[in-house]
């Protein structure tokens, strides 16, 4: 009986198999003959008519072990609408072409159909806009082709998340605007060329030849051999003091001068005419004998015009798109004309724009950074923001000096930090700035960030994200390495897409899951943050795939669950039990910033309460005291005698500890940039 059973069971196994082919033929004959129904001119289809198997005789299916699994069906004049239904109703579509067809239209909704691998437009008449998160629901694509329609607007950012994408091609349409970041490594055939796009080539795209990006007159990079002016507008013309300038036509050109001259002319006259009023009503002055009524007259005239030409402060009555806005004069007013000749060099491009350091004749080094995805905000609100942040002031936190408005971009005008970006000294840098990163210095740029962040957190309390963006690239070091926090508030005047794919508050789990956003997001990136100073690791959370780096958050939870905290520690820094303990303390406070329920999640005060009462560890350091520092000179570092015993070291007098931490000890005329060993009493 047992074997009957058994023999049935198969019997019945291979009935259904022999069975489900023909079902779902049969059902994939349907679809594509709705699909088919759907198109206005078919002639070309003719064979696909019922009763007849799609993976056999239809033209421009092909099959995978009698599954649908793509439509090639270019070049045959076909029209009228894609049934996108009956294409999603194939589960084992991976490929549709539609290539050099007569569709129209704005580009049908494929992003129900999660799982295509490949999808082929070219040489259609599709127009419009793309969403701009269009692609974010079919993140297997490979393949992308869109040329040869007139799509109009940006391209889309999605097509950046696409971590697959092999070969987009969207030349010969009419797309404006910038080129998004596309940091794919696999990326191999990329063609923008003949559109309208404008500003700098991603330096990502810059293994591409030139003729990937010609036919775009507004694009500069060195892929086209053509320098690209920081101080530009967003359709990529030059600014001159102030004044954007417009590419025109020759018989334009001679309009604006003929209506230039005219204007002058009657400037001309109208001075002479208040001049001639200001001289009769000083003789009336004089007649009457009031010199100090003349006096004060012409004081006020002389304050009126002090500092015409270079940037106005905020909230003046001045607010004309060609000049900067001062919020912060400390370090001397400056107008759009000083930046224009200014020494200018390309320090990065990120997801939010590029940032540029421009040295001005009077000695100021500034950071000018130019934010291109901004929202529809209006020059008041924006004003009001930008006034928010110039009022910052803390010495955790750089505030900006000055500002440019226009609608479709801004630049945010910073004051230079030598030292440059947490970011590169970590992972970038291995000279002395590098070495320079002790345990002391990296307990200092934690405290000092945290304490930035809590005063973000009181200041903007009323944006859902304080900061929004806590990360090591933006984080500068002053001379010191005292920690400035920047590019703060963003949230408030970025398109909200954008910002939901760029900014480090975005990849927080409640954020990522339920597109929650708080507070206690900005606290997840300082435990990313914590744990990268620690480690010494770049994390993976910085990057939009997440492929690439090091899962910080993972690894930290796991060895703190496994009790093998101290195997997260840099080696460069962990080098005595006594600094390990202390390090670990901090570990267990990331990881508690870290949690994946926000509730359980400290919040900033807490944080900067439990990150104060770590400490450096007193044991073995002259602390208000004399005794014995050994320094172990290292050959590595070209300081060591070569002469030297391997285990002979140079006595010196102790530091008092706070000293130490200041100041560089120093051997002969080098930078001690060495190990330090400590005598006890």
């Amino acid at each position: 009986m047992d074997i009957i059973n058994i023999h049935g069971g198969f019997l019945l196994f291979y009935i259904f198999l022999i069975i489900l082919p023909f079902t779902s033929s049969d059902y994939a004959s349907e679809a594509l003959l709705k699909l088919r129904g759907s198109f206005t001119f078919a002639a070309l289809l003719d064979s696909w008519e019922t009763g007849t198997e799609p993976c056999k005789i239809w033209a421009g299916v092909v099959c995978e072990n009698g599954v649908v699994s793509g439509l090639r069906l270019g070049h045959m004049g076909l029209s009228g609408k894609i049934d996108v239904d009956s294409l999603v109703s194939l589960p084992g579509l991976r490929s549709i072409s539609f290539t050099s067809n007569s569709f129209s239209g704005p580009i049908p909704d494929f992003r129900q159909m999660r799982a295509l691998r490949g999808l082929y437009l070219s040489g259609n008449q599709f127009s419009g806009e793309i969403p701009a998160d269009y692609f974010t629901t079919m993140l297997g694509l490979r393949k992308v082709w869109l040329s040869g329609n007139t799509f109009t607007g940006s391209i889309p950012y999605s097509l950046g998340l696409l971590s697959h994408l092999i070969e987009l091609r969207v030349e010969n349409n009419q797309f404006s605007g910038t080129i998004p970041p596309f940091q794919q490594t696999d990326l191999t055939s990329f063609n923008v060329s003949n559109n309208q796009l404008v500003g700098e080539i991603p330096w990502s795209l810059s293994k591409f030849d030139p003729t990937s990006f010609a036919g775009n007159p507004g694009l500069c990079g060195d892929n086209l051999g053509k320098n690209c002016n920081p101080f530009m507008d967003s359709s990529n013309q030059p600014v001159e003091n102030g004044i954007y300038v417009n590419a025109t036509s020759k018989k334009t050109a001679l309009w604006v001068l003929v209506a230039s001259t005219l204007l002058l002319l009657l400037t001309i006259a109208g001075i002479c005419v208040l001049r001639r009023r200001q001289e009769e009503e000083d003789i009336d002055v004089l007649e009457k004998g009031n010199l100090d009524d003349l006096n004060n007259k012409k004081k006020s005239s002389l304050g009126s015009r002090k500092g015409f030409g270079s940037g106005h402060r905020a909230g003046s009555s001045r607010r004309g798109s060609g000049d900067l806005v001062m919020l912060n004069d400390e370090k001397g007013e400056f107008g759009m004309g000083d930046l224009m000749k200014a020494a200018a060099e390309v320090l990065g491009s990120g997801a939010l724009g590029s940032s540029y350091k421009a040295s001005m004749a009077n000695g100021l080094t500034v950071v000018v950074k130019r934010i291109k995805e901004v929202n529809k905000m209006g020059r008041g609100q924006f004003d009001v923001a930008m006034r928010d942040l110039g009022r910052l002031q803390h010495k955790n936190v750089l505030t900006p000096l000055a500002y440019h408005y226009r609608k479709d971009e801004k630049l945010l005008v910073y004051e230079y930090q030598p030292n440059g970006s947490l970011l590169f000294l970590l992972h970038g840098d291995r000279g002395i700035a590098h070495a320079k990163l002790n345990w002391p210095v990296r307990l200092k740029i934690v405290k000092g960030i945290s304490r930035g962040l809590e005063f973000i957190h009181t200041e903007l309390s009323t944006l859902k994200l304080p900061h929004g963006d806590v990360k090591s690239s933006n984080v500068f070091l002053t001379t010191d390495y005292e920690p400035l926090l920047t590019e703060y508030g963003f949230c408030s005047f970025i398109n909200s897409a954008q910002a939901a794919q760029e900014l480090t508050a975005y990849k927080s789990p409640e954020a990522i899951l339920r597109y929650e956003v708080s507070p206690k997001c900005d606290v997840y990136s300082l435990g990313v943050i914590i744990l990268e100073i620690l480690t010494g690791k770049f994390p993976s959370q910085y990057l939009s795939n997440g492929n690439g780096g090091v899962d910080l958050v993972q690894w930290a939870k796991s060895a703190v669950s496994e009790g093998r905290a101290v195997d997260l520690l840099d080696p460069n820094v962990a080098n005595n039990v006594n600094v390990t303990g202390v390090m670990q303390q901090l570990v267990h406070i990331a990881v508690a910033c870290t949690e994946n329920d926000p509730e359980k999640r400290l919040d900033i005060r807490e944080v900067v309460r439990r990150i104060e009462e770590v400490d450096v560890p007193d044991e073995g350091i002259c602390h208000h005291g004399m005794k014995t520092l050994n320094v172990l000179p290292s050959l590595s570092d070209g300081f060591g005698d070569p002469s030297m015993p391997p285990h002979q070291s140079s006595t010196f007098e102790c530091y008092d500890t706070h000293d130490l931490y200041k100041k560089d000890v120093s051997v002969g005329d080098q930078s001690c940039r060495i190990s330090f060993a400590f005598d006890a009493p």
